[in-house]
């Protein structure tokens, strides 16, 4: 990304991986869960580490990639607050209520 502009947030596509709490665990397959969202999530990536039902992990295309720590949820979780607010705030800008204007509308 060439850094976050308000307005053009809508022209960038990217893959996310979300921070998750392990609420169970079934052999590779673990039930997560991240702001009242559950998943079911693959571990199998994972297999070396010791997670434990409570730990933090990194999930991305439905597989854990990575154990976090509690600041690592909470840094991620907080950077992607704030992208969610400038797009927020850029929509608000650039639509004003009312308005017919969709984001197709910006293609050339």
């Amino acid at each position: 990304m060439r850094g976050l502009v308000p307005g053009n947030l809508r022209n960038y596509t990217m893959c996310l991986g979300v921070p998750m709490r392990i609420k169970q665990i079934d052999g590779f397959a673990a039930r997560c869960e991240a702001r009242g969202i559950e998943r079911t999530a693959s571990l199998f990536l994972l297999q070396h580490e010791d997670l434990q039902v409570g730990d933090l992990v990194m999930i991305h295309v439905g597989n854990a990639i990575q154990k976090m720590s509690e600041e690592e949820a909470k840094s991620a979780w907080d950077l992607y607050d704030e992208i969610l607010q400038l797009e927020a705030e850029a929509s608000t800008a650039a639509a004003p209520v009312g308005s017919l204007r969709r984001p197709a509308d910006d293609i050339d």
